[in-house]
């Protein structure tokens, strides 16, 4: 297949979604990772789609699939993971020993879960995958949250029962991130952020930089509600301007993880 036939595919396909990655990309096409990124290369030059960490995503509206597309978590896992690592790893440098944290569901989240398995805190979490991971790995002192399993988006998530814990921080993944706060898809990823968000005294969201052009359907938390978003360096300037206006701290994560 010719450059330009590989290129309008990918245009293509960004038509009904709001990001594919470059590993995606490889086996759809058949080509390599160094192909496949010269291929974004050039359409982000051409200005029909915007450069990513870790693939390419679609132009702000370029499709209204993307406005309710809600992967689900075992897809979602498997896009941007070294940035999402890179997060997680600076997140856990937000935890001290001693703190209580609450972790919620989503794939950033399993990620800096795991970086917190053996450290001496009190760590409560919805997450399905992330409490059999712990449970398996860890040995932090761990919460389960009580009610029904719903193994999509794979929480844990009662209707009636309070929330029996409190926490020095609240970290939160979205599906999307923008003026008017944290983005979700999903009604019970909104309900449990919703009634989680009081149970701590600072929320921090960890969202990689695509997730500044994927617009979901459900305004989870206003920005006002956030202390501090960790992200990678494929923000761009005038988003990270948007959200130091609105009193977000904005911080990082290095190119290595440490």
């Amino acid at each position: 297949m010719s450059d330009s036939g590989r290129q309008r595919q990918i245009v293509e396909l960004l038509r009904d979604r709001p990001f594919a990655s470059v590993r995606e990309l490889q086996e759809r096409l058949g080509v390599s990772a160094a192909t496949v990124r010269r291929d974004i290369d050039k359409i982000a030059e051409a200005g029909e789609a915007r450069k990513v960490y870790g693939g390419i995503s679609a132009l702000d509206g370029a499709a209204q699939a993307s406005v309710a597309y809600a992967r689900p978590y075992d897809e979602n896992r498997d896009l941007a993971v070294e940035a999402k690592r890179r997060i997680a790893a600076l997140a856990a440098t937000m935890v001290s020993d001693g703190d209580a944290v609450i972790v919620h569901g989503g794939s950033t989240c399993f990620h800096l879960g795991v970086r917190l398995a053996d450290r001496n805190i009190r760590l409560y979490t919805n997450s399905m995958p992330l409490a059999a991971y712990l449970s398996d790995h860890g040995h932090c002192s761990l919460t389960i949250a009580g009610g029904d399993l719903h193994r999509e988006p794979g929480i844990i998530h009662s209707l009636t029962q309070a929330v029996p814990f409190y926490a020095s921080k609240f970290f939160i993944g979205a599906q999307g991130l923008c003026q008017e706060g944290v983005l979700e898809s999903h009604p019970l990823l909104v309900r449990s952020i919703v009634d989680l968000s009081p149970c701590a005294d600072q929320i921090v969201v960890l969202a990689d930089s695509r997730k500044l052009s994927i617009h979901a359907r459900n305004v989870a938390l206003p920005l006002s509600r956030i202390g501090t978003l960790v992200t990678d360096d494929g923000i761009s300037d005038a988003d990270a301007r948007m959200l130091e206006d609105a009193g977000v701290m904005v911080r990082i994560a290095p190119g290595a993880i440490q």
